[in-house]
């Protein structure tokens, strides 16, 4: 599944062409209309092989899965931000991981201690 996630796809529902521009935006999170632009402004100052870059692009990349379009944006950056830049994600995920040790310790050292409320208050619920 991961591999889905992170290869490039052309987005045919928010396409105007072949999908190309859109789906380059989908992959790095960004806004469509800008890439867009970006495309345009490059191909009119003299960056002449952009069209065929983008032709060869739509004729090799497959399809964006359906799958894919209903995601949560919680899920949809969290897979932008394994694409840009994974090893950042990966240090996220484990500090997330790491804070959670450290409080399930802290809980763990807490109800082991000789607090004696504590204590009592765990024998009236027996």
């Amino acid at each position: 599944m991961t591999g889905l996630r992170t290869k490039f796809y052309l987005d045919k529902r928010n396409k105007r062409l072949a999908g190309v521009c859109a789906g380059i935006a989908d992959y790095f999170g960004w806004d469509p209309l800008w890439v867009r632009v970006g495309f345009v402004v490059a191909t009119v100052s003299g960056v002449g092989f952009l069209p065929l870059i983008y032709l060869a692009m739509a004729f090799m990349a497959e399809p964006k899965p359906g799958a894919l379009y209903d995601v949560s944006d919680d899920n949809r950056r969290f897979w932008t931000g394994v694409r840009v830049a994974p090893r950042r994600t990966i240090r996220d995920v484990n500090a997330s991981f790491r804070d959670a040790d450290r409080r399930l310790r802290d809980l763990e050292a807490y109800v082991t201690t000789n607090n004696s409320k504590l204590a009592r208050e765990i024998e009236e619920l027996r």
